[in-house]
């Protein structure tokens, strides 16, 4: 009897390791799989969280894109703040070629040349592009075209759009408002590259050709928020010699802007001159700059903690 009660008791315990290890390998094998295509292809437009990049290095077509998109093959980008949610119906330019395998994306760009990155989702929308070459992480947002807020990104990168020209031009100065020593600058150029905040100023005439023009001055630049106003911005000019000029910045399109000077009450009008895309070309700077934009961390870079578990 003992003997036969020890033999049932093996066999129901048997039964229920057999029934365990079955449930769990159905459940793992009935489980959905989503592949890399898929998963790139689910959201229209990725914006690069460019603050939100771990580790030290820089892959520069995502350092410079505010989108990238993946169709059929080909990347796009939203290189530029000009033209905004226009370009390319809103996914950008073409910048380049991909394939994506294993959870692995290969990028061949343009201009940049071949990148390859390991893909992670990190939750429904959201996906981690590390790049093993030089050890970084870049985080990208998933969004249709018909729910991306345009017009927060661009208005969240105004230094950037002031960048996209070779120079404003004063086109209108208001009747009202007192006499003023900014009244004597006819031209601004806010710089890419360096530090990523300097501007020049030149007193030349009206009507000239961005790259003939002589700059006067060059110092410092800084834009501003204003509370619970998205559209309007500061924008202050350091001028040694005459301290800082204050200005409410407003955008009236995509080439003219509106400044206004508290201290006279001035209105002036700027139109950009000698637009700047950053496309297909190694000439991805102005003629008057001497390092391509690229965007920049608005707060301390962390290191990257992801290892490079790559199998090569």
């Amino acid at each position: 009897m003992k003997t036969i009660k020890l033999l049932l008791s093996f066999s129901l315990i048997a039964t229920l390791f057999t029934s365990c290890y079955t449930e769990v390998i159905v459940d793992d094998f009935d489980e959905p799989r989503i592949s890399v295509n898929q998963l790139l292809s689910s959201y229209e437009l990725w914006y690069v969280d460019i603050n939100a990049t771990q580790g030290f290095g820089e892959t520069p077509f995502l350092q410079k894109a505010f989108t990238i998109s993946f169709r059929n093959g080909i990347v796009y980008a939203n290189n530029n703040i000009v033209g905004l949610g226009d370009n390319g119906n809103g996914f950008g330019i073409d910048v380049g070629a991909y394939d994506a395998y294993d959870m692995i994306l290969d990028v061949n760009h343009d201009i940049d040349g071949f990148e390859t990155f390991d893909v992670y989702q990190i939750d429904n929308n959201t996906i981690e592009l590390y790049n093993p070459n030089n050890d970084t992480s870049y985080f990208l947002d998933g969004y249709q075209r018909s729910n991306f807020d345009y017009d927060f990104v661009f208005y969240d990168n105004i230094h950037y759009f002031l960048q996209e020209y070779e120079a404003w031009e004063k086109t209108f100065t208001s009747e009202f408002g007192a006499i003023n020593e900014f009244d004597n600058e006819n031209y601004l150029q806010f710089l890419a590259g360096g530090n990523d905040s300097e501007f020049r100023s030149s007193k030349d005439n009206l009507g000239i050709n961005p790259n003939n023009l002589l700059w006067d001055f060059t110092g410092v630049y800084g834009v501003g928020d204003v509370s619970n106003n998205m559209y309007l911005k500061t924008l202050t000019l350091d001028y040694d010699f005459f301290n800082n000029e204050y200005f409410e910045l407003s955008v009236i399109n995509d080439g003219k802007i509106e400044l206004y000077h508290p201290s006279s009450e001035t209105v002036y009008e700027f139109v950009g001159r000698g637009y700047i895309q950053y496309l297909k070309s190694d000439n991805t700077k102005g003629s008057n700059t001497n390092e391509e934009k690229k965007r920049k961390f608005k707060k301390d870079r962390v290191e990257n903690p992801r290892e490079n578990t790559r199998v090569k």
